[in-house]
């Protein structure tokens, strides 16, 4: 039996259950000093004048004059410094840089800054400046409402999430010769080289980025790291001495990256037998002081927006704008669990205007293989919308209980959803990412940038390769990634990693099979020593994107799922208890079913998170309950059992018809939660869905 479709052991389970696995706070070099970073305490102003309140003294202390290159983090626009110079545009800004060689005594780094106080912009809808502006269009717009029965409208927000690794971001910065090494809590190792090259203004090969082991992502240390490396090595190279920096949970909350809030509008004209004639969609996110990956995040969520149904006629605008708030940027998703909320709460708005069961709407709309997605993609033959809502429907007696719980406590909703697998349209060419198979004495080892982030990156590589080669699982070594030793093979993000890396690496392995004659990789290295594979990204045929229409094939392939939400609602604390979830979801083929259960069931809790109880409340332009005694997430105690069900609709070229999985579950449980609360009677179109909002809701309803 083959190493795929099986619940091998992962590769890092033994490590990681020894305490032997080495997280960045367990990292220590000779003379290491410890970092810090003082901040900004206003959103939005000019630095006067800085003192230090303290005896600096044994302290070195870095400000943007000791950076050696450019001020700009580097990443998709040149706005963002890694040091204030005079400038304040959001509350917790870098302005200095402080070190030490006792971690306790940079409790003593305090400074007195002056400012010159200017009025902050914290409303998105007031921002004039956008950072990105997106506009989709198919169809006739007109013609499509003017052959409506119907037209519904309404508006949907959703607010800031933080992403609450376990382990906060972290990294040592180590002078090697004439460069650097940055060992750490990272993501995606290569936007750390190309953003310390630039900042650093070091030859590519005087620089090095190690992953650690990475306690959790969900994008946060996707691109925030290039922050707090560059803090770190301009202390280290400042001091001549390896700088660790290790952010404290309140200061990792205050000041990283969070979800984009949204404000989206919809404008759907629809057929009285529920066929979409038009759709009209305004999307708002607030990207905070900085461009960050704020295009892209938009991007996908304007992609996302219509939903996995069939509309000829529909115009999608997007904007992301400028506050004076800490930037936002990547978080699990990406811009779609957004708009996919709006999509889904908008249908059920639909389907109760048509007085029309909200299967049955979904059953007529739901793209099918052969139609055309809102970009004009044409779905593939593993389109699975329609399958996943039928077992979705079936598996938890759905109109059943939608009957017998009408008029009491319990609620029962679903939504219908997809997420595309890979970079945006041409982005995976444009990111021409490369992987190695390396043939060793024992076997063969896996050379990519990809990390592990809990997600079983390691193993499911690993499986990958053992079939594709024909060897045992145990035969596949797996090596951490180091940029001095591993090929760029994009970042651990998008989906991607399985689908594309995995696809990558298949193809290094079939071509070091044929290369094998039909020896086993142990006896061809007795005979003749090693050999690598370096394989590169091939684009699967499909039309072409544009990046102006954006019309083309958006993504090579898109994971489909279904969600069913069952809960029940405290009448005196207005307070909901999911009691049930259900997923079903066609990610084409599971590798490690037990792993891909596990990422279903994480973003699901996370979802159910979002659409709940996880808020984060703004003061003064900064988050005010940055610790987790009031930034609170679902326990063991909040998460219900989640029943998950992985339907398989393999897409032909993924690796073993593998399509994308990580961030599909966070898609569908915010708007499956909503419309069983519409199923008690409950206009909600925000989330979170706190006590205070249903008890809004309720009083609305019982006035009506």
């Amino acid at each position: 039996m083959g190493a795929v479709g099986t619940n091998v052991p992962r590769k890092d389970s033994a490590a990681k259950v020894a305490g032997a696995a080495k997280y960045v706070d367990d990292i220590s070099f000779p003379g290491m000093l410890h970092g810090t970073t003082i901040r900004a305490t206003i959103p939005c102003g000019r630095i006067r004048s800085i003192q230090p309140a303290f005896d600096p003294a044994g302290f070195v202390v870095a400000d943007y004059r000791d950076i050696p290159g450019e001020n700009v983090v580097q990443l998709i626009d040149d706005d963002q410094p890694y040091l204030v110079q005079s400038e304040v545009r959001h509350l917790a800004e870098p302005i200095l840089l402080v070190a030490h060689e006792d971690r306790e005594g940079l409790l003593e780094a305090r400074y007195e800054i002056e400012y010159d106080r200017s009025e902050p912009l914290l409303d998105p809808r007031k921002s004039t400046r956008a950072f990105k502006t997106i506009l989709m269009e198919r169809g006739d717009l007109a013609r499509g409402f003017a052959e409506a029965d119907l037209v519904v409208e309404g508006e949907y927000t959703t607010g800031h999430q933080e992403q609450l690794y376990i382990e906060p971001n972290g990294v040592v910065a180590v002078p090697e010769g004439d460069g650097i090494a940055i060992h750490g809590s990272i993501q995606c190792p290569y936007y750390v080289h190309k953003a310390l090259v630039r900042l650093l203004a070091l030859p590519g090969e005087n620089v090095r980025v190690v992953a650690c082991e990475v306690g959790g992502g969900f994008g946060g240390k996707e691109e925030y790291p290039s922050i707090l490396a560059g803090h770190a090595a301009i202390l280290a190279l400042k001091a001549r001495r390896p700088v660790k920096i290790v952010y404290d949970r309140q200061e990792d909350m205050l000041a990283t990256t969070k979800r984009h809030p949204s404000i989206v509008r919809h404008r759907t004209g629809v057929k009285r037998d529920g066929s979409l004639t038009a759709t009209e969609i305004d999307i708002l996110m607030d990207g905070g002081a900085y461009a960050t990956l704020s295009a892209v995040v938009l991007s996908r969520g304007v992609i996302h927006a219509v939903g996995p149904y069939r509309c000829e006629n529909l115009r999608v605008s997007g904007r992301v704008v400028f506050t004076n708030t800490p930037p936002n940027g990547a978080f699990r998703g990406f811009g779609a669990p957004q708009t996919i909320f709006a999509a889904e709460v908008h249908m059920e708005r639909i389907a109760e205007a048509l007085g029309m069961d909200p299967v049955r709407l979904r059953e007529v709309n739901a793209l099918a293989p052969g139609d055309r997605t809102a970009t004009g993609q044409v779905v593939e033959e593993d389109g699975s919308a329609l399958d996943v809502l039928a077992r979705a429907v079936e598996r938890t007696d759905f109109h059943r209980k939608r009957r017998e719980w009408k008029g009491t406590r319990r609620g029962i909703g679903l939504a219908l959803f997809y997420h595309g697998s890979g970079f945006t349209g041409s982005g995976e060419s444009w990111l021409k990412s490369k992987c190695t198979l390396e043939l060793t004495r024992t076997g063969v080892r896996v050379l990519v940038a990809s990390t592990e982030i809990g997600q079983g990156t390691r193993t499911m590589h690993a499986q990958i390769v053992a079939d594709a080669l024909g060897v045992p699982y145990e035969d596949v070594e797996t090596s951490q990634p180091d940029t001095s030793a591993v090929p760029d093979s994009g970042p651990t993000v998008a989906s991607r990693t399985c689908m594309v890396v995995g696809g990558i690496l298949a193809r290094c392995a079939a071509e070091m099979k044929e290369r094998l004659g039909g020896l086993s990789p142990r006896e061809y290295f007795a005979r003749h020593g090693g050999f690598a594979v370096t394989k590169e990204y091939e684009r699967p045929p499909g039309p072409a994107w544009d990046d102006r229409t954006y019309q083309g094939q958006a993504y090579a392939a898109y994971a489909w799922a279904c969600d069913v939400a069952e809960l029940e609602l405290d009448p005196d604390a207005y307070e909901i208890r999911p009691i049930r979830m259900t997923s079903v979801s066609d990610i084409g083929k599971a590798i490690h079913p037990r792993m891909a259960a596990g990422q279903i069931e994480g973003g699901t809790a996370q979802g159910i998170g979002f659409a709940t109880i996880e808020k984060v409340v703004m003061a003064n332009g900064g988050m005010a309950n940055c610790q987790l005694t009031n930034y609170t997430i679902p326990t063991t105690i909040d998460v219900p059992e989640i029943d998950v069900v992985i339907a398989e609709h393999p897409y032909r070229h993924g690796p073993f018809g593998a399509k994308g999985v990580g961030e599909l579950p966070m898609d569908g449980p915010a708007p499956a939660i909503v419309a069983a609360l519409r199923h008690l009677g409950l206009d909600i179109r925000d989330v979170p869905a706190t006590p205070e909002r249903i008890l809004e809701a309720s009083e609305r309803c019982a006035s009506s």
